[in-house]
Formats: structure tokens, C-alpha cells, sequence
């Protein structure tokens, strides 16, 4: 995690004392749990709670000891035994450390969702509330990145909304897919520990009880999670490079918000760069990366081995913190947007109204002219536009094969923008229902 890329509440999940923290409250309702179908006393549980809540874990102690005991989760019982005292005998009964790491991962990988999910949202206002503010600002739509046929920057804004909304959705899938609870023992047998203890742990640490697990909880759940969190960073990355592609100077339709006393370039004091879009598009190549060994993560051997741990302690924090920052990063671009209508209006005229060619062409088919036919015609008269710099109307106007199926006063008609725009309504009505 580095601190630039960062946000407190994200990062803060990560911390060692949040993690020592989670492994307490494991531990302790295990006991609790323990205690209340008569496995151990209930006065020890009560003074593991006790105790165990009023602890400061200390860190560099806990490392201290693990310098000598090479084992995260014993040097872990041995600082908690500190504070607890005789009672810590009755800690971690007929646990495994994979049921107190595993619960604990799946616990921040639930609390880094929901995080997440509140990122969305924040993303889903900005682009609903500028959607709605140009609903009907035409532009020209492109396709190969040339131009094609208009559409509203409203549209392209819906565009983006629905796709985040669906990112939304696979999130809440993935957060529930990942908020399960193993505390079975070693292989998964629930030999030395009751199932009910895993129940109420699973029950008070916001989880379900995994349905078999073999001493870890299956990978296949966190490759789903990491899964969608790199197809939420390729969303990212599709609006960021929309966004680059307008504030390009040829095209400057829109661009970045550039605030008094920002600086371009050290070298040309003119320069406003895309700098923000284009660091969520790194951002989101690193998301999607962290994909990769959480797949491989799956294949494990036998029972468990921890060829996954490594991976996990580094893609948990990195993979979470950097979506939770893009996301905001790309709530904040789109929050503060500037729109240039007029631009917009200059780049839909500049090939002299070649965006009504397909409009042409429905119509001489439909007056009776082969479809072939017909392509030729408009393509005859288009690419006059394309190299010579005609006005596209008045081509068509002077061509009399063309005349002589559609007359010129119908293909005046024909280069009305309204055409384009007349289902703006609907397609809105589909993405945010009724506003």
C-alpha cells in the first residue's frame, strides 16, 4: 500500500491492530461458545473477553515473539496470554491458525466490500447527475474512434451509470460469495471443536458457516472476489480513456477540472493534462492484475498448504485499497467535469453532415434501389466530403441518381439532429427509471 494511492478507512482495515483485533474477537466468541455448551469454564470466558477487550496488542511484541516462533498465530496466543493470564489455556481449544486467518480474511475482505459498494455509489450520483444535465447535449458518436453518428453526452454519461451499476451488483455478489466462516479444526473435520462453536462465530462476525471446508476456507470464493474487482477497474479504465480521448486538444469536448495554482508540465506553462484519468488507468491495470494469483490461489495441495498465504497478505491490502482510490479519484473527475457543448457542436460539423449517411441510404432502399446499390450512392458522394471538403446535402441535391428516388426537398429532411435524438427519453427511462 503506499500511502499516495491510500485512503484512511480502507487502509485502515489492513492494519496489524485491526487484524490482532479481529483474531481476538475469533477467538473470544469461540470460547464464549465453548463455554455455553459446557467445554470450558464460563468465568474463563468471560475473563478472555474481559481482558482480552481492555488489551492494547502490541505489534512489535507479537513480531518479537514470532521472531522465535516463526508462526504469526502462536506469537499472536502468546502476547494474548500476557494480558489473560491463566484462563489463555482455554484459548484457541480445538482451533486451527487457518480458522483464525481465514475467518479474519474473509471478515476484512466483507468490510473492504462494503467500502467498495459505498465508492460505487458515490460514482453512480456524479454520473447520474451529469447525465441528466446533458441529456440533451448532442454529440457526435464515433466508432473506430471516427466520427459516426450523433448521440447526447447525457447518453454516453447513462453509458457509464449502467455499467457501474452492474459493477455494483457483481460486488454485493462477490461480498457474499467471500463472508463465510471456517472454525473446524485441523483438515476440516470438526474432530476437537463442536460445529456449533463455528456457527456462533460465524453469527457474530457478520459470516455464514463454510459448508465443508478442508482446514481452510476454498480459494475458488476469493478468485471470484478479486475476479470482479478487476472487471470493476476495467469499467474504471473505459471511462477513464473516454474521458482522455475528449480533453485530446483536436477534440477538447470535455476535460479534467484544472484548479487555480495546477501546474501542466515543468517544461510548457500552457499544458492542462488528463493526469487524473490517466492515473486510474494505471490503477486499474494493477486491480486487474491482483486477478491473476487469486486464481492460481485455487489449486492448493491436499487438505491446505500456504503457498497461498503470501499471496493473499499482499493482494487483500493492495487489490482493495487502490480500487477504493481509483473509484473515488474517478467520483471526483466525473463530480467535477468540465463540459464544452460548443466544442461539441463544432466537432458534429465538421464533416458537413456525413452522420446522416446511413439516413440516405434507408431511404433510397426503401424507395425501391438495391441495397448495394444504394451504399454506392451515399458512398459516392460521402468520401467527396471525406477528401475534397463538399458539404455532404448538397452533393446529394446535385446528383441526380440520387434526386431521382429521393427528391432534394426530402433529403433537406433528412439532416434534422432531433432524428438522432428522438429515443434519448427511453433509453434514460430504461437506465434510472423514473427520475
Amino acid at each position: 500500500m503506499i500511502p499516495r494511492y491510500s485512503r484512511k478507512e480502507m487502509t485502515s482495515i489492513w492494519e496489524p491492530e485491526t487484524r490482532f483485533r479481529i483474531w481476538f474477537e475469533i477467538e473470544a466468541h469461540a470460547a464464549t461458545a465453548s463455554a455455553e455448551i459446557g467445554l470450558i469454564p464460563k468465568d474463563a470466558a468471560k475473563k478472555i473477553w474481559e481482558k482480552g477487550s481492555a488489551a492494547s496488542f502490541d505489534v512489535a511484541r507479537i513480531d518479537e515473539i514470532e521472531s522465535v516462533t516463526k508462526h504469526d498465530v502462536i506469537a499472536f496466543l502468546t502476547h494474548l496470554a500476557e494480558f489473560v493470564g491463566p484462563e489463555a489455556r482455554f484459548v484457541h481449544q480445538g482451533m486451527t491458525s487457518s480458522d483464525v486467518l481465514d475467518t479474519c480474511l474473509n471478515v476484512q475482505l466483507v468490510r473492504a466490500a462494503d467500502l467498495i459498494i459505498g465508492d460505487i455509489d458515490r460514482l453512480l450520483a456524479a454520473l447520474k447527475a451529469r447525465a441528466y444535465e446533458f441529456k440533451d447535449t448532442v454529440t457526435i458518436g464515433r466508432s473506430h474512434g471516427i466520427h459516426a453518428e450523433p448521440t447526447t453526452f447525457g447518453l454516453k454519461l447513462a453509458f457509464a451509470y449502467a455499467e457501474f451499476e452492474r459493477a455494483r451488483e457483481r460486488v454485493v455478489a462477490a461480498r457474499k460469495e467471500v463472508a463465510t466462516c471456517a472454525i473446524s479444526g485441523a483438515v476440516g473435520t470438526f474432530a476437537n471443536i463442536d460445529p456449533r462453536i463455528e456457527a456462533y462465530v460465524a453469527e457474530k462476525m457478520g459470516l455464514t458457516p463454510e459448508p465443508v471446508s478442508t482446514q481452510i476456507i476454498p480459494r475458488d470464493r476469493h478468485a471470484m472476489y478479486f475476479a470482479v474487482l478487476g472487471v470493476v477497474a476495467s469499467s474504471i479504465e473505459r471511462l477513464a480513456i473516454e474521458i482522455r480521448h475528449l480533453q485530446r486538444t483536436e477534440v477538447l469536448e470535455a476535460e479534467e477540472y484544472f484548479s487555480p495554482g495546477q501546474k501542466g508540465s515543468s517544461a510548457m506553462p500552457h499544458k492542462r493534462n488528463p493526469v487524473l484519468s490517466e492515473n486510474v488507468t494505471g490503477l486499474a491495470r494493477l486491480v486487474r492484475g491482483y486477478s491473476i494469483p487469486a486464481m492460481e490461489n485455487v489449486a492448493l495441495w491436499h487438505e491446505r498448504d500456504i503457498s497461498h498465504s503470501s499471496v493473499e497478505r499482499m493482494i487483500g491490502p493492495d487489490a482493495t485499497v487502490t480500487l477504493d482510490f481509483a473509484l473515488n479519484r474517478l467520483a471526483g473527475i466525473i463530480e467535477k467535469l468540465v463540459v464544452y457543448p460548443g466544442n461539441m457542436k463544432k466537432n458534429l460539423d465538421k464533416l458537413g453532415g456525413l452522420h446522416n449517411s446511413q439516413r440516405v441510404l434507408l431511404a433510397l432502399t426503401q424507395a425501391g434501389v438495391s441495397r448495394e446499390d444504394a451504399y454506392a450512392l451515399v458512398q459516392r458522394n460521402a468520401m467527396k466530403t471525406w477528401e475534397q471538403g463538399k458539404d455532404f446535402l448538397a452533393e446529394l441535391k446535385g446528383d441526380a441518381d440520387v434526386t431521382a428516388k429521393v427528391p432534394a426537398a426530402k433529403l433537406e429532411a433528412m439532416f434534422d439532429l432531433d432524428y438522432h435524438t428522438a429515443q434519448v427519453d427511453t433509453i434514460f427511462k430504461r437506465v434510472f427509471g423514473a427520475h
